[in-house]
């Protein structure tokens, strides 16, 4: 496989915030042409003040970003942030009238490196050493797929698509290198129907100062099986399934597609690197190119997963390793799943799994394999 050919061009916004540009159309690639990096609005400079807290009775760290509460939610379709700036049209966070991929930082970050952390800044809430609090230094990050707001991923051309791969691994290994991350987590949301404010299709990066729960969880469950059997655990994972092959969806060179045995949503997939591999930046291209073309058909099945329904509400969640420390106990995987259980009908986290995380499953992770394989293309 040939090397994808892109262009990365960074700009500043009018309140500081960073956009990059990932152009794979061949004349920004060669450079004869530029996108706008100019943006024309007046904005306040960008400043943030969230902070976290930390849980005395399970050490997790909470984060508070009460700026978010007037976040854009719902525009008129002129008013659309994520759309390409036109002429005579008013100016959205993307200067140029077109664009292949963009990522800049979010406007509304639950964390920042926007923000002024003064001496003597309180770490403990009302003096008292039981309630940890910190600066929530982090960033946040909007990636948009498209100019085309009618598109989902599912819809991008292969070349495109692969485009995002990229963009998610350039950022992963800048957001690594900032201080105290400790964690980068690429995701999207779609559909209204889990809370998404925007149509636009695009996804979100976070990078954590703190390593959150489900990270520190498989990070602590990979170095336990290390000492105790000498093993990595995703390895031992994939070969289960593997051997099993009742859940497998898809086994290509590199990744591997399958229900995990242990399942939870009602609609779940699971996509994991072969290798050791921690993280997007790490992937080498032929694993790249695998890994877009089998992304790809997963969206697409699930997009036919129910009958009657044209676009299934779905978190793309992309776990990666811990930055620094724990770094060998972690994997690139992708949890792809939905919350919907029938046509129109949502799983609610209710009493067992909102307050004591203790999970109900209304199916069983072998007739959601089933469902997979009759929908596949």
């Amino acid at each position: 496989m040939s090397e994808h050919a892109f262009r990365v061009t960074s700009t500043t916004l009018a309140d500081g915030r960073e956009l990059l540009y990932f152009d794979d159309e061949p004349a920004y690639v060669s450079g004869d042409c530029i996108r706008e990096l100019h943006d024309s609005r007046r904005l306040p400079e960008a400043t943030t003040e969230s902070e976290m807290r930390q849980d005395p009775l399970t050490g997790q760290w909470y984060v508070y970003a009460a700026h978010r509460m007037n976040r854009t939610f719902m525009p008129p379709a002129n008013e659309n942030p994520l759309a390409p700036t036109k002429p005579g049209e008013l100016p959205t966070e993307i200067p140029a009238d077109d664009y292949n991929v963009v990522v800049f930082e979010n406007r509304f970050p639950s964390l920042s490196m926007h923000m002024e952390v003064p001496e003597g800044y309180a770490r403990e809430v009302d003096g008292e050493p039981l309630f940890g609090r910190r600066p929530a230094l982090g960033r946040c990050e909007v990636v948009c797929f498209t100019p085309d707001v009618t598109h989902s991923f599912k819809d991008l051309p292969y070349e495109r698509a692969r485009t995002v791969v990229e963009a998610w691994a350039h950022r992963t290994e800048a957001l690594s290198a900032l201080p105290g991350i400790r964690y980068v987590y690429p995701f999207e949301n779609r559909g209204k129907e889990i809370g998404v404010t925007l149509q636009h299709p695009h996804g979100q990066i976070y990078s954590y100062p703190f390593l959150p729960p489900r990270a520190a969880e498989v990070a602590e469950r990979a170095a336990a099986f290390r000492e105790m059997t000498s093993k990595d655990l995703f390895d031992a994972i994939l070969a289960a399934e593997k051997a099993s092959g009742r859940r497998v969806l898809v086994e290509g060179e590199h990744f591997t597609a399958f229900v995990p045995a242990a399942a939870k949503w009602p609609v779940e997939v699971m996509l994991m690197a072969n290798r050791a591999v921690p993280d997007f930046a790490a992937l080498t291209d032929e694993e790249k190119d695998e890994l877009t073309r089998i992304y790809l058909d997963l969206l697409g099945r699930m997009d036919r997963f129910f009958d009657g329904v044209e676009r299934t509400p779905y978190i793309a969640s992309w776990n990666q390793a811990p930055v620094g420390e724990g770094r060998e106990n972690g994997r690139l995987y992708l949890q792809l799943y939905s919350m919907m259980r029938s046509p129109g009908r949502m799983k609610f986290l209710a009493g067992s799994e909102s307050g004591q995380e203790a999970w109900i499953s209304d199916t069983t992770p072998e007739r959601i394999a089933d469902r997979f394989r009759e929908i596949a293309p």
